[in-house]
């Protein structure tokens, strides 16, 4: 699927490669949506945000462990199990892969690897139009109840306000977009696969949508919409995401890895923790998102004890 993307480490400026990404999903992001249809740190008192009626500004949101719960790849390979598209082993290292995720809270480069060369072998000669079908079951199977309820909450406040949502992940570009299209968002920009005449050669345009890659796609995306960065907001959960973060005038760390967590903290940037449904160490953030913080350490409280039954 256009790009079930697992990464390998990349460097931190921009390579030829992470631009043809970047363009590349940014493309098929604009496609979709077309066919679906400021204050400094610390002061007293900070303007609304977002700021209604502004249609400059957007707001881009990493997925995995930001937006749900996971690896949306790791999901969307249970699902493929489920219907027989590969064996039993591959099964195993995927349910593995998943569990250092959700323990570690970070990508593990190997792990990334194996899972990206198995999900374009597994998808290779399929036709585009099966894989959106089944990603629309697979997310009703095992990605609805996996949302984070805040993290939700901050998207709808952008839409309520008239401004853009996109999510931004390194996920396969069409299972981003289900998934973007659920949650009522404007779009999505991922991985992008190579297909000629609907089929999958295996291959991928560019590289994943990963680290530099996605900062070149929002930018990207920014230039195509006519958006001013300085006003566009940013979500996400890793340290991976900083050249994306850093890219906007409204950075947000979203249950961050610990690498993040300290360059928040040192560049100013806003947090929020939705693991365990303690409080953000900075405020700021649209009030509706604290009902949703508590909803979201419910949501997982219980799904950490369906898990021990």
């Amino acid at each position: 699927m256009a790009a079930l993307g697992w990464l390998t480490p990349r460097r931190r400026s921009a390579t030829a490669r992470s631009v043809l990404a970047g363009e590349a999903s940014a493309e098929a992001a604009r496609k979709s949506s077309q066919e679906a249809q400021e204050a400094p740190p610390g002061a007293p008192e900070e303007p609304e945000f977002p700021v209604i009626g502004d249609t400059r500004a957007a707001a881009f949101f990493d997925l995995d462990n930001t937006v749900m719960q996971g690896a949306a790849l790791f999901h969307f390979g249970r699902g493929l199990y489920k219907r027989k598209f590969f064996e039993t082993r591959d099964l195993a290292r995927f349910a593995w892969q998943q569990a250092w995720f959700r323990l570690a809270g970070v990508e593990d480069p190997e792990h990334m690897q194996d899972a990206r060369d198995s999900a374009l072998s597994i998808v290779k000669g399929h036709r585009v139009a099966e894989l959106e079908s089944i990603g629309e079951e697979i997310y009703d199977e095992y990605m609805a109840d996996r949302i984070w309820p805040g993290t939700r909450a901050l998207a709808q406040a952008h839409l309520d306000a008239g401004q853009k949502v996109w999510l931004v992940t390194a996920a396969p570009v069409e299972i981003a977009q289900v998934i973007a299209r659920r949650l009522g968002l404007t779009g999505a920009l991922g991985t992008v696969a190579e297909s000629v005449d609907g089929v999958y050669t295996g291959r991928l345009v560019g590289e994943p949508l990963h680290g530099p890659a996605k900062a070149e796609a929002v930018r990207a995306l920014a230039a195509a919409e006519v958006l001013d960065l300085a006003r566009c907001a940013a979500y996400s959960d890793s340290h991976n995401d900083i050249p994306m973060l850093s890219l906007v005038g409204h950075p947000y760390a979203i249950n961050p890895d610990a690498k993040l967590r300290k360059h928040a903290r040192e560049k100013d940037w806003r947090l929020r923790d939705y693991r365990t449904g303690r409080k953000a160490a900075k405020v700021g953030i649209p009030a509706a998102a604290g009902v949703g913080a508590v909803a979201g350490g419910t949501a997982a409280a219980i799904a950490i004890s369906r898990r021990r039954r």
